[in-house]
């Protein structure tokens, strides 16, 4: 492995890495503004990665790293505990923590847009050329040192970008365990919501339902990238 992809690989993995500390994070934060404590007395109301760390160590750190190093990004997992017999008792509630992690990557998506329209704006960053442009080079740098902190600002925004994302669209895909099922069922009827509920418990269903997602994401994470760069040029 070259010094690049290994340089290429760490961008991914810290970008994952902090973007998904973020979206655990603002889900136990309105758990607890909801009434739960669960993931508070957990230590998952925090910005540190740390205790989303110990709580799912595969999915937020080996996970990461393999694919970050191997496949040029980062992929992996992490959850918030809650109390399942408070959400049943608030579904407004658990919807809106559910719909805290995803909005989290939505902002944070926004924040990197901003400063690559402000990087563009300003001349800061160009073009990087139909042939160059990509997840991790949405801009480059338009001065001379390529390895300069322009050029590390270039592709930290860009990744964090394109992941926050791509995050948000794949968790806010409304089948279960994703967080859009979640936040569906918050604002059904109660007797509707309470059946679905019991059926998302199933860990079957669960399981299909995510095989189900990773089916349907690849289809759409070219137009997710298309849409990505137009809002940008």
């Amino acid at each position: 492995m070259d010094m690049e992809k290994i340089v290429d690989g760490l961008f991914w993995f810290v970008a994952f890495l902090f973007s998904t500390t973020v979206h655990e994070a603002a889900h136990a934060f309105l758990a607890l503004r909801g009434g739960d404590a669960t993931a508070y007395r957990g230590g998952q109301v925090s910005l540190s990665p740390i205790p989303h760390i110990k709580r799912e160590p595969i999915g937020m750190l080996v996970v990461p790293l393999i694919t970050a190093f191997t496949r040029g990004w980062a992929l992996g997992w992490a959850s918030t505990p809650f109390d399942p017999v408070w959400a049943q008792r608030y579904p407004r509630r658990a919807a809106l923590m559910s719909m805290a992690g995803p909005l989290a990557n939505i902002s944070l998506a926004l924040l990197a847009w901003v400063g690559l329209r402000a990087g563009l704006s300003t001349g800061y960053f160009e073009f990087p050329g139909l042939d160059r442009i990509a997840p991790d080079q949405m801009v480059a740098y338009a001065g001379e040192a390529a390895n300069g902190v322009g050029a590390f600002l270039a592709k930290g925004l860009s990744v964090l970008f394109t992941l926050n994302v791509f995050l948000a669209a794949f968790n806010l895909l409304p089948l279960p365990p994703m967080d859009g099922a979640s936040a569906v069922v918050g604002i059904l009827p109660r007797d509707l919501a309470d059946r679905a509920s019991a059926v998302m418990r199933n860990p079957s269903f669960s399981l299909v339902g995510l095989l189900v997602a990773w089916m349907i994401f690849p289809k759409i994470v070219e137009p997710l990238f298309l849409m990505a760069v137009r809002s940008l040029y």
